[in-house]
């Protein structure tokens, strides 16, 4: 058997070179995998391209990174929310590229790759700012846009329950991207709040199965974005 358990988040990241592109997992704090992208803070890898729903809230998780300076490019359909303060800042301040991608079409890319499908066609953007300089085709008197699917060098995701396989439940809305981020990246990065032995998750339980996962780490009490925010925390 394969061996995916990592001593610590230390080690499940460690490899993660300059000029990755990385997926991580969540719609803001549910599902974020915390954890493991302040292990990629300390570990210093820079020139990142990063695909998320958001660009992070607070300066903790994914703004945190960002504040460092290791991403070079967000990919995203909201780059600012309610907490959200370090992008929008060097974003203005030209230090950081962003593409904006719809909700809906991002999860279809990612989808997409992740399913080996090149690129498709969808409708969302057509009259838009973000359909200029794409192909454009008309199919039944309507016309649509070219995507194309996203996929990644790794992906950092959040669940609740993983065995010894990798074979993945999440807790509720922390569903969200994880499970397609799984599938749309070379190597899949788990932090699980408990990992039991294989056999005791019922099969009709899994929703990630694990084939699509290559690490995973137990983190028992992972941190709350929203609690770090609200107590004024900044990482590191």
């Amino acid at each position: 058997m394969v061996e995916k358990n990592m001593k610590s988040v230390v080690n499940a990241i460690e490899d993660i070179p300059d000029g990755a592109t990385v997926m991580i997992g969540g719609f803001g704090e549910a599902g974020s995998p915390t954890e493991l992208i302040h292990a990629l803070i300390d570990h210093g890898a820079k020139d990142l391209t990063i695909i998320n729903n958001n660009t992070g809230n607070g300066e903790v998780g994914l703004a945190a990174l960002i504040g460092t300076g290791q991403v070079r490019k967000m990919i995203c359909s909201y780059p600012r929310s309610s907490h959200s303060k370090v992008f929008p800042e060097l974003y203005r301040a030209g230090k950081i590229e962003l593409e904006i991608v719809p909700q809906g079409t991002l999860a279809e890319r990612i989808r997409a790759g992740g399913a080996g499908i090149p690129a498709f066609y969808t409708a969302t953007t057509v009259g838009t700012p973000l359909a200029e300089g794409k192909e454009i085709r008309q199919i039944n008197g309507r016309d649509y846009v070219l995507e194309y699917g996203l996929s990644a060098d790794y992906a950092l995701i959040k669940c609740e329950t993983s065995d010894q396989m990798g074979n993945l439940i999440y807790n509720k809305t922390a569903r969200n991207f994880n499970p397609i981020m799984c599938m749309a990246a070379d190597v899949t990065i788990v932090q699980a709040r408990k990992i039991v032995q294989t056999g005791m998750i019922d099969p009709e339980h899994v929703i990630t199965p694990g084939i699509f996962v290559n690490r995973i780490v137990e983190v028992c009490e992972p941190v709350t974005e929203s609690r770090l925010i609200a107590e004024g925390v900044s990482y590191p």
